[in-house]
């Protein structure tokens, strides 16, 4: 699935103006944003950096999927549904639990989620 999205040019570097954004931006006492439309990508890199996750251009691909999703269907994907909304857009490679396991380690959909602005899902601990 190509998504048109790109990544951020430089993701190691914090500008000035990203940084002023994420003093605007609040989170909830499990770190995720309280204010959906607060989410960019200086915002991911920043929760991510947080989970001790250095993102990659896969780590992107499945947050803009995730994001993708959100829109679709109002709510952030459980594991299982992720698992398969990755097979069909991505393909089965990229649609199993060690391959997501690999990118966000101990609870794919829950960080990925988190990572991707969107609220946590439901059946997440």
């Amino acid at each position: 699935m190509t998504t048109g999205k790109t990544t951020p040019d430089t993701p190691c570097q914090t500008t000035t103006a990203a940084t002023d954004t994420l003093t605007r931006v609040s989170f909830d006492q499990e770190g995720f944003l309280e204010n959906l439309a607060d989410w960019s990508p200086d915002v991911a890199l920043h929760i991510a950096d947080g989970e001790g996750i250095g993102l990659t251009e896969a780590h992107w691909e499945i947050i803009y999927l995730l994001r993708d999703y959100y829109q679709s269907f109002d709510s952030s994907p459980a594991m299982r549904a992720l698992v398969k909304y990755c097979a069909l857009q991505l393909g089965k490679e990229k649609g199993s639990s060690l391959y997501l396991l690999s990118l966000f380690p101990g609870s794919p959909a829950r960080i990925g989620s988190k990572i991707a602005g969107l609220p946590k899902p439901d059946n997440c601990l």
